[in-house]
């Protein structure tokens, strides 16, 4: 837990004796310490593990023999993954906190504190090279053909769904994965889980796994202010989607109407790099990116939509100060063609130009922010576009695994079977989306 310099992030409680001790608080704990300190400054919470049970097994264990036996046997075999601390945690487990195999590794990751093996999980994070910079995050979400949702302390739950079924209840996955494809991490949260709502749990558990460097990758549902400040703590960075349009009018965002030459890069798109807030703390680095191809396609199909828009408006009889008819209200509020109508002081509706004219900023266009000023605009945009391969897989993989109809009820059932399905078949390799 950090806090502001000059004062301890530490909790101290009294024994019975009148003694001060440390105490080691979880997530909440952690929480109601800053409130009663009247923190002020934000700190973030890496996490506590509980020593004292393993610490006195793990000296039984040595006192017993147990370890030297075990070390002396395998001595010979080579093995550069520290087995005898992997047998000891089991063990450890099975005395302290009996589970399964698999909530074994979560109670050692999370839980509970064992000498040696922070060597395990260094040593498998170079063995599958996760020494990286860049780490892809997506969210998809599956659902339950059940009536009704679970309470609120369950995960199958009604909310935003990706597949298209609102009416029944899902949870949501959450993926990060590296850019040769390994997965680091997967999640599995309640299905009325928004984006931007998960990101101090991902921090926390990418933390865990001690990658070098880490740039965290994700699209626009994951962009807040907060969720902004949060990847950049402990030294981490960020690159994001932004939205181009912002507000109720659908206003351009202000990178978009800042001058400036577009670069061209190897693979066709074009870039262009943006400052705003100066030198003050608002300060924000974005990189616009055009897709030419894209840019086409986007007129082509704006001027077919005028070309309707004209078409409709010369079917209309209007006349000034007539009330409308229903074909000119159901023009004006149509969700498409109705954007490029306007009204006139006589209550005429005609041909919105500056409404076409304003629409060319965006035409094949899409923005991306980032906060490590040591990438490059080439890289930030390659990166970017990385997580739309990321993004393509995920939404191939929901029509080719066959993981519905979902069984399982229990949350713990639901979080360790979804995610081992997509896992299994997540094949992706970066190097076949970098034309």
């Amino acid at each position: 837990m950090q806090s502001r310099p000059g004062r301890p992030a530490r909790h101290g409680c009294s024994s019975p004796s009148g003694e001060e001790h440390l105490a080691f608080p979880g997530a909440r704990e952690a929480q109601a310490i800053r409130e009663s300190l009247g923190e002020e400054a934000p700190f973030e919470f890496l996490g506590s593990k509980q020593v004292g049970g393993a610490w006195l097994l793990d000296g039984l264990w040595e006192r017993l023999g147990v370890k030297k036996v075990l070390r002396d046997l395998l001595a010979g075999r080579g093995y550069t993954t520290p087995v005898e601390r992997l047998v000891f945690a089991m063990v450890a487990n099975r005395a302290l906190a009996p589970s399964s195999k698999l909530g074994m590794e979560h109670w050692v990751a999370s839980e509970a504190l064992i000498d040696g093996l922070p060597e395990v999980f260094t040593s498998v994070a170079d063995l599958f090279n996760l020494e990286v910079d860049l780490v892809f995050l997506d969210t998809t979400s599956t659902f339950f053909e059940v009536e009704g949702e679970d309470a609120s302390e369950g995960l199958r739950r009604w909310g935003f769904s990706k597949d298209k079924r609102p009416d029944l209840a899902q949870v949501v996955v959450g993926f990060a994965v590296t850019r040769t494809g390994i997965t680091v991490r997967c999640w599995v949260w309640p299905g009325n889980t928004a984006d931007k709502t998960v990101l101090e749990e991902v921090k926390r558990d990418l933390n865990g796994w001690r990658l070098g460097r880490v740039v965290l990758v994700a699209d626009t549902g994951f962009n807040s202010a907060a969720g902004r400040r949060l990847l950049q703590g402990a030294g981490g960075h960020y690159i994001l989607g932004e939205k181009l349009r912002l507000g109720s009018k659908g206003l351009p965002a202000e990178a978009l109407s800042r001058a400036g030459a577009y670069r061209a890069l190897g693979n066709g798109l074009e870039i262009k790099e943006v400052v705003v807030g100066g030198d003050s703390e608002a300060r924000r680095r974005f990189v616009v990116v055009r897709n030419p191809e894209e840019a086409e396609r986007d007129r082509f199909k704006r001027e077919d939509i005028v070309a309707e828009v004209e078409r409709r408006l010369g079917e209309l009889s209007q006349l000034d100060g007539e009330p409308h008819k229903k074909a000119a209200c159901e023009l004006r509020a149509h969700k498409v063609y109705g954007r490029y109508v306007r009204q006139t002081r006589t209550g005429k509706l005609r041909l919105n130009k500056a409404k076409c004219r304003a629409e060319e900023l965006f035409d094949g266009k899409f923005l991306i922010s980032s906060s490590d000023d040591g990438l490059s605009a080439e890289d930030i945009a390659l990166g970017y576009k990385q997580l739309a391969a990321v993004e393509r897989v995920f939404r191939d993989l929901k029509h080719t695994v066959d993981i519905r109809p979902v069984y399982h009820r229990l949350a713990d059932r639901i979080r360790v079977s979804i995610p081992l399905e997509f896992v299994h078949r997540f094949r992706f390799n970066s190097s076949t989306d970098s034309d």
